[in-house]
């Protein structure tokens, strides 16, 4: 088989198709989180802590760094050590917000799922050789 032709069979199957449309469709879904994230929780919680910009919010380990300066001033300093924390606290509720969402959307279809009762089995007939053994009996009993 060629080359070609075994990657035409793999490219077409139906599980490559649909990893690329969750592929796809994740992509999106994770700009919706990020948008989520971002214009509708963080506001909350910076107004809660009082930081507006949590990707301004940083440490200075080593450096003469001054007070108030913007993340990107600040990694700009020469010999300045920054440990830059903001960022990680909003991929952190970004990955939680995320992670509830699909953690909803799979209960939600796993409900689903058990609400469909599975379909009464068609009632088991006799087999071929029962209804052959029925028909020699009554046979066997009009002869007698």
């Amino acid at each position: 088989m060629g080359f070609l032709k075994e990657f035409k069979e793999f490219a077409v199957k139906g599980n490559v198709m649909d990893l690329a449309v969750g592929v796809i469709i994740g992509g999106a879904f994770g700009k919706i989180i990020d948008s989520v994230v971002n214009d509708l929780v963080m506001p909350f919680v910076s107004a809660i802590i009082g930081s507006p910009d949590f990707s301004n919010m940083y440490f200075v380990l080593k450096g003469d760094v001054a007070q108030g300066l913007a993340l990107k001033d600040a990694r700009a300093v020469e010999g300045a050590v920054i440990l830059a924390y903001g960022n990680f606290i909003t991929v952190a509720i970004n990955f939680l917000l995320l992670a509830f969402v699909v953690f909803l959307l799979v209960k939600f279809i796993n409900k689903l799922k058990r609400q469909e009762a599975p379909a009464p089995a068609a009632p088991k007939g006799p087999t071929q050789e029962e209804l052959l053994a029925q028909i020699r009996d009554l046979l066997k009993n009009q002869q007698s």
